[in-house]
């Protein structure tokens, strides 16, 4: 019975007092139930005081185990709950991603200036406050649609969740929209230059066919080629030939290097759309919107980031070696390669964490704007300090 009693007790120091009793009945030849007996006597109290502490700890592990589960699925919420008012406002407003407007509008207007010498600060205000309403536009009808399919029902940031009304969103949305279209179409007609309004009407037909149903061709993963067309060769190009319309010449021919600015551009612009699906696999996989990043995965999706980043510093040496770019542009371009590395590194580095990744699309944005102002700065620096380079035309007449 005490070999017995040995096996059934747990633990250390309950092991070495069960075997302490069995030298006690070896050396003083007492019977089974009397070493039971003195055992219960003199050591019961500190038993049931370890099995307390033994108890207690189990109950704490059992607890845990059972909590891990409910607490792992909430915690992106409670995250959520602790990120302030002031912030989710911010992250709606999205305001760094107003570059977007800022980079074709500044690239199109230093094209124009390599051109003709000329720049008209009053046109391109006006352009930039009209494309900033059509950026508007974007941002607000995709939290309506995403609304809509359910795709933003977590997203505290978007706009319809954080003001609690789907239809004055859609209102505003549709204002932006109208008053942009109207002060480009103004600005084209002004300056005389037909042309330019059709290119920017296909840049926004892009962004309309992107999100808005019947469509909606982002679901459908063809969201970075439309944003590249929308936001490189149209709308830099439609910012070309009205800046260009304030010259003599009144119609610029479109000229390669208007044209491989604009690639450029539209590179970088659609980086900064396929960086920010990494956060949101998981929510776009079940609403079926199939985003790149959906269909391969986002370990795939950093090597394409990286194989992006390769191809655009290919394309810009590519460029500014042939010609179609000063090598102005080259060199300065060629300076933001530390920020193309750092999207990269990070990219891989924190693709799998959903909370860090976030900051991903904002790492692009870095790299959109430098490289867009390092663009810019080249073509006006050609101008000044290369008055012999020449742009070559690739159509000699726009349409």
């Amino acid at each position: 019975m005490s070999s017995s009693f040995c096996n059934l007790t747990q633990g250390p120091a309950l092991q070495f007092q069960s075997c302490f009793i069995k030298r006690n009945c070896v050396n003083s030849k007492r019977s089974c139930c009397n070493v039971e007996g003195e055992f219960y006597g003199r050591y019961r109290s500190q038993l049931l005081v370890k099995r307390r502490h033994w108890l207690r700890h189990v109950l704490c592990t059992v607890k845990a185990d059972l909590s891990f589960s409910s607490s792992e699925e909430e915690t992106g919420s409670e995250v959520e709950e602790k990120i302030p008012k002031g912030v989710l406002i911010w992250r709606a407003i999205k305001l760094p991603i107003y570059s977007v407007a800022l980079v074709p509008l500044t690239v199109g207007s230093a094209a124009a200036y390599l051109q003709t010498g000329l720049f008209s600060s009053r046109c391109y205000l006006i352009l930039l406050a009209s494309s900033v309403l059509i950026i508007t536009w974007l941002n607000l009808s995709n939290d309506v649609y995403d609304f809509d399919t359910g795709a933003d029902k977590n997203k505290r940031e978007s706009v319809v969740n954080l003001f609690g009304s789907r239809t004055g969103t859609f209102v505003a949305a549709c204002f932006c929209l109208a008053l942009g279209f109207v002060g480009l179409t103004l600005s084209a007609m002004k300056a005389g230059n037909i042309q330019s309004i059709l290119f920017l009407t296909c840049a926004i037909i892009c962004g309309y066919i992107y999100q808005c149903p019947p469509f909606r061709l982002s679901y459908q993963g063809l969201g970075e080629p439309l944003c590249f067309a929308a936001f490189g060769p149209f709308a830099t190009t439609a910012f070309y030939l009205l800046q260009g319309s304030e010259s003599v010449m009144n119609h610029l021919p479109l000229t390669g290097t208007v044209l491989s600015a604009s690639v450029l551009v539209g590179f970088t612009t659609a980086l900064i759309l396929f960086c920010s699906h990494f956060h949101q696999v998981e929510g776009d996989l079940e609403v079926g919107k199939f985003s790149p990043l959906v269909r391969l995965g986002t370990s795939k999706g950093a090597q394409i980031v990286k194989v992006a980043i390769t191809m655009l510093y290919a394309f810009l040496a590519l460029f500014g070696l042939s010609g179609l770019l000063p090598l102005s542009c080259f060199f300065l371009c060629a300076l933001t390669l530390p920020m193309g590395s750092l999207v990269v590194r990070f990219v891989q580095d924190n693709h799998m964490d959903k909370q860090k990744i976030f900051m991903a699309k904002y790492f692009c944005v870095r790299l959109h704007a430098l490289f867009g102002v390092a663009l810019a700065s080249g073509l006006v620096m050609a101008r000044i300090f290369d008055p012999a380079y020449v742009t070559r035309p690739t159509f000699p007449k726009v349409l």
